[in-house]
């Protein structure tokens, strides 16, 4: 019988120690440090660069974000210029802007500019800016932004990011070419002079990346549209990669209020936060640090709280530790204490969100509701909503077309529209993650169809109509770094909820006006379809001696008056009262309606248009002192009042 030999290397029984063929030296030798730029170079998409088209809208508003910020903290009307230019790649030749796959965006702005010494760091180091550690409202806050634009353009193209500001008219124009050192997190400068510019203040940035270039939705163009809604007073210039200009004007001519710097609140400070706070301390006693370091804690608090948690309010903070810091953290917690000042917020303000509504957006009817300051966390914030319903008179009458009979299941072409919704953090546009954000989730979360707009099951509502929600806080809680969703927390929810329902009413009040003045229209057409043959036959009757055209108009007054008159025709925007530049137009907000008229006679105005009337009280009364003494309602009167009324009136007879 034949007998197979195994190789010698499968007979031999290996042991641990040969298996293990690294050690616990080799493993540590090979320990680094990593950067924070050497890991957002391997994970751009966390910063928003995860394909061409978005990281070219990227860097757009990562530039644009900072020269909005820069002036607006200085008092200085912005003026930004966007430039996208095509940039050959090496000797070929210049593609069209569609098929083009590397660009140079060029934004100026007319800010402070920036000192020498803070340019390389500012573009060309991570982390590193004045905003992550102030408790205010600002546009940018990690100090990520404009320096990842460079990192991405560094990773594609090779080339540096180039700018020029200018501090002053008297100052000398620097020019700096930067690049980041992944390694290190620092900034290379390649090149440093002076130069002569023709601006005499403020900041210019080109970076050169490979991008796509794409009209439409999520695009370049939609982020300046929006910008331009949410940020009336900047004048925006925009040069696209075809040559085009495009202007958007400035609306307002007065800068937004300039938030405050707040220090935290003790509701927002978690315990390990609050253990470093007590080691750094600067102040001799533990009452003073609590009324300090805080915001809403007095000394008289500060001291309530510390005997509370049995502790001296002489003691020093820095030998506040373990058990004891616990107990006082939860004093604190436990203590009810004023909500944190809103003087660090700047809302944009019903006026103004109506004001980019209706300039960018043609519609029929604008509202805009601003929600009182809340807090999520010991964070102040305040979420203002607005909404566009209805197509300009233009459009709408392009789009009508003669009545055909439709198949089973077909749907006319307007039925599909969807509701489109427009989001903003601190004035910023958010164009992507729409589904993962608390905003959108609150609009689905609405039912539309209580205020008579149509709504399938966990959809958009449906129809010709623009939601336009803005959170406005010292710090956005964005579900990543490349801020584009909103974290949903339930005070945040709940403020976007309201703020819509509001929004809401406002429209199903309009639209049930707008509908009963349709139906008055229509029965004046109907009346003015007989007048001539009454006219014909009154005059055959007095043997055609009778004033025709005299009666004629009479006839048609008492079918006007009959019908409403004036208020029917204000009511559907025939008259052209409405704001400037939408004629046919109703702009509703607190204090009342621009742009419309009492209604016609029979339309109910009984719903209250607020959940909250208590800001528009003072209106309210000086209109009532002005109004006559309203009858009694239906409701008031002896029964069988109204019927007894419309049976006279519908017989003719007198009572």
């Amino acid at each position: 019988m034949a007998t197979h030999k195994l190789p010698v290397s499968a007979s031999k029984k290996i042991t641990p120690r040969e298996a293990s063929t690294v050690t616990a030296v080799e493993m540590g030798a090979r320990q680094r440090e990593i950067s924070v730029s050497e890991f957002f170079t391997k994970n751009r998409h966390l910063l928003g660069f995860d394909n061409p088209r978005k990281a070219l809208l990227t860097c757009v508003k990562e530039a644009v974000d900072n020269a909005l910020d820069a002036c607006e903290e200085a008092g200085i009307l912005p003026e930004v210029t966007v430039q996208l230019e095509v940039v050959a790649i090496g000797s070929s030749a210049v593609l069209p802007a569609s098929q083009a796959t590397r660009f140079r965006v060029t934004v100026v702005d007319n800010g402070p500019g920036i000192v020498r010494q803070q340019i390389p760091k500012i573009f060309a180091k991570l982390l590193y800016g004045s905003k992550f550690h102030r408790l205010r409202m600002s546009r940018g806050q990690q100090g990520i932004g404009i320096s990842a634009a460079g990192m991405y353009g560094q990773l594609t193209t090779g080339k540096p990011v180039k700018i020029i500001s200018r501090i002053g008219p008297k100052a000398a124009a620097h020019y700096f070419e930067v690049q980041i050192d992944t390694k290190k997190n620092e900034p290379l400068v390649h090149e440093n002079k002076q130069i002569e510019w023709s601006q005499p203040r403020g900041t210019q940035v080109a970076i050169e990346v490979e991008g796509r270039y794409q009209k439409g939705r999520a695009s370049v163009d939609e982020y300046l549209d929006q910008t331009s809604i949410a940020n009336p007073h900047v004048r925006l210039m925009y040069r696209t990669p075809e040559g085009e200009t495009k202007e958007y004007p400035r609306a307002y001519h007065e800068l937004p209020p300039s938030p405050k710097e707040i220090k935290p609140h003790p509701y927002g400070i978690e315990f390990g936060m609050f253990l470093k706070m007590l080691q750094d301390a600067k102040s001799q006693t533990l009452s003073s640090f609590l009324s300090s370091d805080f915001c809403r804690v007095t000394p008289a608090l500060a001291d309530e709280m510390c005997k509370t948690a049995k502790i001296s309010p002489k003691a020093k903070p820095r030998d506040i530790r373990g058990a004891i810091a616990e107990s006082l953290y939860h004093t604190i917690q436990a203590t009810k204490i004023m909500a944190p000042p809103t003087n660090c917020l700047s809302p944009i303000g019903e006026k103004a969100i109506l004001s980019g509504l209706y300039r960018q957006i043609k519609g029929e009817f604008y509202t805009a509701v601003s929600r009182p300051p809340s807090v999520y966390r010991g964070n102040p914030f305040i979420i203002e909503a607005g909404l566009a319903f209805g197509q300009a008179p233009g459009s709408a009458a392009k789009s009508e077309k003669p009545a055909q009979p439709l198949a089973e299941g077909e749907k006319e072409e307007g039925e599909s529209e969807l509701a489109r919704v427009i989001r903003y953090a601190n004035r910023v546009p958010l164009l992507y993650q729409q589904s993962a954000c608390a905003i959108f989730k609150a609009v689905l979360a609405t039912t539309w169809r209580n205020y008579g707009i149509s709504q399938s099951c966990g959809a958009l509502p449906a129809g010709p109509m623009v939601i336009f929600v803005h959170i406005a806080s010292v710090w956005v809680p964005f579900t990543s770094e490349s801020k584009e969703a909103i974290a949903e927390y339930d005070e945040i929810h709940k403020e976007i909820t309201l703020a819509l329902r509001e929004c809401g009413r406002r429209l199903g009040l309009f639209l049930r006006r707008r509908e009963r003045a349709a139906s008055e229209y229509r029965r004046r057409n109907i009346f003015e379809l007989y007048i001539e043959e009454v006219v014909e036959a009154c005059n055959r009757l007095k043997g055609g001696k009778l004033p025709t055209e005299k009666l004629k108009a009479q006839l048609q007054k008492i079918a006007s008056s009959r019908t409403g008159g004036i208020k029917t025709d204000e009511t559907l925007g025939k008259t052209g009262a409405g704001p400037e530049g939408l004629p046919h137009s109703i702009i509703v907000t607190a204090e009342g309606v621009d742009g419309e008229t009492p209604l016609a006679v029979g339309v109910s105005d009984t719903e209250p248009i607020e959940e909250n009337p208590a800001p528009s009280k003072p209106a309210r009364k000086e209109t009532a002192k002005a109004r006559p003494a309203k009858k009694k309602s239906s409701s008031q009167r002896p029964a069988g009042a109204v019927r007894k009324g419309r049976k006279a009136r519908l017989t003719g007879k007198k009572k």
